[in-house]
């Protein structure tokens, strides 16, 4: 079982909405970085971890410098992702691009950073050599298919559009070596939200054996295997958490087994999370403006799917609670919802909670990955602001909210009096 806490009083974020209306996105930095110093301790054994945070998770450069102040790199992909990174603080190969149907500019940045860029195609090979020339160390993003099973958000790797083949992976790398390249990594990422701990040892068995192969085949000795992302974490209350200690040692089990018979002691592990490691310690706050009663009962937030949209492309579950009330009996049944014109702007469907009145403060929980960043301005709908709690207490903003002039500002046209 998985607590849902909302870390601040009531009486302490009305002080706080005072000066910063909701809707608001606000994330506790206390918990997010006990969080990764207890991923880099589960990885402790390691000759050597690194964890590249997954910028699209939360790309805020305020988070991105406490998780390099914790040690973490990047993993982007976009070139304002590269530029986010930068301005972090993070430098050289504690960066890599991770792409797919990359442009141009996206791998010149990456080579002016000394990021480790990761190919996701074979075809890629030449392209980069063409437009950006080869970094110093090159990494291939492996699609094991039918090999692993997928899950909901990727689906079936053979289906999934990342990655390359074994055939081609082996290609790849004759190809790279031929072109002079002498740096290799290696990465893959099959799964995405996943609670099953073991998933994750096996993945990483896989790895190290296609590791052990490549050395055996092309003489390539590899200098990190990144096993991407994937782990999920307890949107509902009935669900465990990813034990990341367990999953530590199962892979050093692994790694003891297949990498360091094989002479690759030494060799780098690498992870990509970002849901993992903010996404528990975000929350969208908003507040309570309608209540409609027709066929359903529905109460209609300040807050709509430009926020949070996960809900409405997913189906997925977000644990909601009413300020004040989270002692009350959970008697009344409501969806909850936004103002965009879209059917699907539901927060939550049916869901039993506490009888809720106008003006209602609402905590939308583990927010604090693929939330406030897949917003968008459909319907005109504005992006709200993001808030930082520090351990004292006290409040920092690090992104404003959007406004009207935000909207118009790249708009021209005739007549325009803007």
């Amino acid at each position: 079982m998985s607590e849902k806490k909302f870390p601040i009083s009531p009486e302490r974020l009305e002080e706080i909405i005072k000066k910063h209306p909701t809707p608001f996105h606000i994330y506790d930095e206390k918990m997010i970085r006990a969080n990764i110093r207890r991923l880099f301790k589960a990885f402790s054994w390691a000759p050597s971890f690194r964890e590249h945070y997954a910028v699209k998770a939360a790309p805020n450069p305020r988070l991105l410098q406490i998780l390099r102040e914790e040690g973490a790199g990047a993993d982007c992909s976009s070139l304002p992702e590269l530029l986010l990174a930068d301005a972090a603080g993070m430098q050289g190969e504690k960066i890599m691009l991770t792409s797919n149907d990359t442009p141009a500019d996206e791998f010149q940045k990456a080579i002016e950073l000394g990021a480790v860029i990761n190919l996701d195609d074979i075809s890629h090979i030449d392209y980069l050599e063409k437009n950006a020339g080869f970094p110093s160390c090159l990494s291939f993003r492996y699609n094991p298919g039918s090999l692993i099973e997928g899950n909901d958000i990727i689906g079936k790797p053979e289906e999934a559009k990342y990655g390359l083949t074994r055939e081609q992976l082996f290609e790849a790398y004759r190809i790279a070596l031929s072109r002079g390249v002498k740096r290799f990594g290696l990465h893959t990422m099959v799964i995405s939200n996943e609670l099953h701990a073991d998933s994750f040892i096996n993945t990483a068995r896989l790895m190290f054996n296609l590791a052990v192969e490549l050395k055996n085949k092309l003489g390539i000795q590899l200098e990190f295997v990144n096993l991407g992302g994937g782990i999920g974490i307890p949107y509902r209350p009935e669900e465990n958490e990813v034990n990341i200690e367990y999953v530590g040692q199962g892979i050093r089990q692994a790694y003891e087994a297949i990498i360091q018979p094989a002479g690759l002691d030494g060799m780098a592990i690498a992870m990509e999370l970002g849901r993992a490691i903010t996404g528990p310690y975000g929350y969208l706050v908003a507040t309570v403006l309608h209540e409609k009663k027709t066929f359903k009962d529905y109460i209609g937030l300040d807050a709509c799917m430009a926020d949070l949209m996960r809900p409405a492309i997913y189906g997925a579950y977000h644990h909601i609670s009413i300020m004040g009330k989270e002692a009350a009996p959970c008697d009344q049944t409501y969806d909850i919802t936004g103002s965009l014109c879209e059917n699907n702007d539901k927060f939550a469907i049916d869901r039993q909670l506490p009888k809720i009145d106008i003006g209602d403060r609402v905590i939308l929980y583990d927010t604090g990955a693929h939330g406030h960043a897949m917003g968008f301005n459909y319907n005109g709908k504005l992006r709200s602001a993001e808030l930082l709690l520090h351990e004292d207490g006290s409040i920092e903003l690090i992104r404003r909210a959007e406004t009207i002039d935000d909207y118009f500002a790249t708009l021209r046209y005739e007549g325009s009096v803007l």
